[in-house]
Order: C-alpha cells, then structure tokens, then sequence
C-alpha cells in the first residue's frame, strides 16, 4: 500500500491509518491530542544544517532531495526505521505528517517517495 503524506493541520481521519511525524521540531499551535500520533520519528528528518540550507527553497528543491536521500542512505539506524515503515506499509496504510506551507518542496515528499521506492525494491 503505497505511503502517503499529509500536512499535520489538516483534519485527522481514521483513513491515514498509521500517522508519523517527520518534522525534527513539534508543529507549532498542535497539541498532541489533535495530531493524533503514533510515532514521531524525527530523526528521519534531515539534518539541521541541510535544513537551514534549503530553507524551503522550491529552486533548491532538487539538490535538497539529493542531499537528503544521501543522508537516508548513509545512516544505518535509519535505514533500519525506513525497513520497520516499509513493512509496516505492507500491512496497513502509513501516513507521514509534516508542518511545511509547501505541499510540493518538502521532506515529507522525498521521505514518501524514498520509501515508496524502497517498498518496491524489497
């Protein structure tokens, strides 16, 4: 079942099935209650400095992705958080929650669209 994302303000609905945060930093004015968690994983988030840089970008967007999934693929431990979310995406609808204003030029997108492709690979 293929991953999906979703900005965290919008409406919970029992549809996203399992929900994770991917943001490194709590989304502001969203209590816990109303995020309706069941997992923050941020460490899967990119690092600080390669956030910084990209600062939401859309022009930077391509480099970003490059980046970021250079980072995914050299960090063991999150190799082994994307293999738990891919099996996970076997079984049941994932949905990764994130707080950016761009639906299109964010983490969440490269995130989705890595595992999605790992999914498919394993």
């Amino acid at each position: 079942m293929p991953i999906k994302i979703k900005r965290i303000y919008e409406p919970y609905d029992p549809d996203d099935g399992w929900r994770v945060l991917v943001d490194r930093i709590w989304p502001r004015g969203v209590s816990k209650e109303r995020a309706h968690l069941d997992e923050w994983r941020k460490e899967l988030a990119p690092s600080t400095g390669l956030r910084d840089w990209f600062c939401h970008i859309p022009e930077k967007f391509a480099e970003f992705s490059i980046a970021y999934r250079t980072e995914l693929d050299n960090n063991p431990e999150i190799q082994e958080m994307i293999r738990q979310i891919v099996e996970k995406s076997k079984k049941s609808q994932v949905t990764l929650l994130y707080s950016a204003r761009d639906n299109e030029h964010n983490l969440a997108v490269v995130l989705r669209d890595y595992l999605n492709e790992k999914a498919g690979s394993v």
